[in-house]
């Protein structure tokens, strides 16, 4: 079955200068990680489900520091859109967070993930209707490249698996591994924007 795999995060050298492009390819890399987690087994299924715990944690972090604070400041009422979709990015990584701590091979785990994949599916079909659809419309080239640059850029920088113990607030605490590596994800986005 190895003949499915979708590249790293950060580890394909297309040139993307629209933010919306890239982000719209990586829900594509998403629901592709998905399957291949679904129709592998053993070392490849917890080598393809890493991949994907990687993916979107650098997908779900540059959303949060690039296109939510656009959305806000730009959308007519971004301010409760962008609160419905980090709702919905709180249960999908609660879910991921509980994915973790099982393993791949566990009887729980499929079911577990075909719940995930649906939420995160429809999380992605609302964002690309809501958020960027209005990105595209209203910036123009040059601020659509800049935020494909530090997307990009974070996904470069973002670590390749969780570090133990680097967890940051309460709540993250109780999510382990999976908040950890967003919050090292989060870290290099902003460095990538020059935030830090």
């Amino acid at each position: 079955m190895s003949q499915l795999h979708t590249p790293q995060a950060g580890d394909d050298q297309s040139e993307d200068l629209d933010v919306v492009a890239l982000l719209m390819r990586q829900h594509g890399d998403i629901r592709n990680l998905f399957d291949e987690v679904e129709a592998t087994t053993g070392d490849e299924r917890r080598e393809a489900f890493r991949r994907l715990v990687r993916l979107l944690a650098v997908h779900e972090t540059a959303e949060e520091e690039v296109v939510h604070p656009f959305a806000r400041r730009s959308m007519p009422g971004g301010q409760q859109i962008v609160e419905d979709r980090l709702a919905e990015e709180k249960a999908a990584k609660e879910t991921l967070a509980a994915l973790d701590d099982m393993d791949t091979d566990d009887p729980g785990f499929l079911p577990k993930l075909r719940a995930l994949r649906t939420d995160v599916q429809e999380h992605a079909r609302k964002e690309e209707r809501y958020e960027f659809s209005h990105i595209r419309r209203s910036t123009d080239v040059t601020n659509l490249a800049a935020m494909a640059k530090a997307v990009k850029a974070a996904e470069a920088m973002a670590p390749t698996r969780p570090h133990p113990g680097v967890q940051s607030g309460a709540a993250n605490v109780a999510l382990g591994p999976v908040a950890a590596l967003m919050d090292r994800t989060k870290d290099a986005v902003r460095k990538a924007m020059g935030k830090d």
